[in-house]
């Protein structure tokens, strides 16, 4: 049935574009008339059988001589009344109207669509035409497919190996992982980027796998709400990642091994015990190219798109770059995440337990981090920062007491 409304909606549009096309052909003498009206531009090139004029090449009549657009309308009024295409020419060839909106704020508020041109290789379009088929054509379907290819194909390598188990029984010695400080970033910057990923996600693709079962109305109020937890969350997100970046990256600079760990992918295929610091190569890679490369690009191109960086021109065409370069980035930055949030909970026996509670086991640091639990039992890092730091600041409130 679906099938036979499409068909019958195909036929209908094709014959009224064949009529149409009929009528332009032969046309009356009125129109006739009114196609030697210096106004009109000549078709500048024909592409599949539809001719497109250059508007870029239609100058706005008030640079014309004096009395043009006065008489072009008196004698357009009298063989083609009510026909506003020489104002629709000058809309499309981006004259500027006028605004009450002051220029610092809003630069092209008086301008009602971008300017058209003819880009190589492709018909006539604008900047914002443009965006939308990068939008809807590249950015959407393959942004999809990758976050779905990324999510299959950790459920098939949990399937087929699952989590990565301990070597021995817990000792019952415990190390702390991560101070309340560490925990409390990390924490903050995981929920702030679970509202922004969700919100995102719904906003891209909703409308593709979610509107179609709450329905259209349902869907619009979802949309509207968690379009403004996103712009909340966002500079939650961008403070609590600064704070992360600060805090982690002493223990995240390349070291003697890291390269080896990312020749073997750390065992996870192969089983094999490699040895690491605190932090491994793979975990690194996460941070110096997740959390702070892209990191950085999601959230300069996200204070450009809320207009919170002091000293752009907020154009059409800014707007658009920095939403695709947003887009772009948030893809990749999820698929990193979504590979270190698998790993930091199911995917890694006694993981999750290091933020959770900020201790972890004897055994699981020489599984997993060998090299780190070797500095700990020499004494050079203490096995409880945080009871270390508390009779430091006892110490020193008794020495000045």
């Amino acid at each position: 049935m679906l099938r036979s409304f499409i068909a019958t909606f195909t036929t209908v549009g094709l014959a009224l574009a064949m009529h149409g096309t009929a009528f332009a052909q032969a046309p009356s003498p009125a129109t006739a008339t009114a196609a030697t009206a210096p106004d009109l531009v000549p078709p500048a090139a024909t592409q599949g059988g539809i001719q497109s004029a250059n508007i870029m090449d239609i100058k706005p009549e008030a640079s014309l001589e004096p009395g043009y657009a006065k008489q072009s309308n008196a004698e357009r009024g009298k063989v083609q009344p009510g026909n506003n295409a020489p104002m629709w020419r000058q809309v499309g060839a981006g004259v500027e109207g006028f605004t009450s909106y002051p220029k610092d704020t809003a630069p092209e508020a008086g301008i009602l669509i971008q300017p058209f041109t003819q880009y190589p290789g492709s018909r006539l379009t604008n900047a914002g035409e443009a965006w939308r088929q990068v939008r809807n054509g590249l950015i959407i379907p393959y942004g999809g497919a990758l976050l779905l290819i990324v999510l299959g194909g950790l459920g098939l390598y949990y399937w087929r190996l699952g989590a990565v188990k301990l070597d021995d029984a817990p000792t019952g010695r415990k190390i702390e992982r991560f101070t309340p400080f560490e925990r409390s970033a990390h924490w903050a910057n995981a929920i702030a980027f679970s509202i922004l990923a969700i919100s995102g996600l719904v906003m891209a693709f909703g409308q593709y796998f979610l509107m179609p079962i709450i329905g259209k109305a349902l869907f619009g109020y979802l949309a509207y709400i968690l379009k403004n937890a996103h712009n909340f969350a966002g500079p939650v997100f961008a403070v609590s990642l600064i704070i992360v970046i600060f805090t982690f990256v002493r223990d995240n600079m390349p070291a003697k091994g890291d390269l080896n760990w990312l020749l073997k992918g750390g065992g996870l295929f192969s089983k094999e015990h490699i040895k690491a610091a605190r932090f491994n190569a793979g975990e690194k890679v996460m941070f110096w190219g997740g959390a702070f490369l892209l990191g950085i690009i999601v959230i300069a191109s996200g204070l450009v798109m809320d207009k919170l960086i002091p000293g752009l021109s907020y154009d059409r065409s800014m707007m658009q770059i920095s939403h695709m370069v947003h887009a772009v980035a948030t893809v990749l930055m999820m698929v990193v995440f979504i590979g270190h949030i698998y790993l930091g909970t199911i995917g890694t026996e006694g993981t999750y337990q290091g933020m959770k509670t900020g201790y972890v086991d004897d055994n699981w640091a020489k599984h997993h981090h060998e090299l780190w639990l070797d500095d700990v039992n020499a004494g050079k890092i203490p096995r409880d920062r945080t009871a270390v730091a508390a009779d430091a600041v006892l110490a020193t409130k008794s020495v000045q007491v």
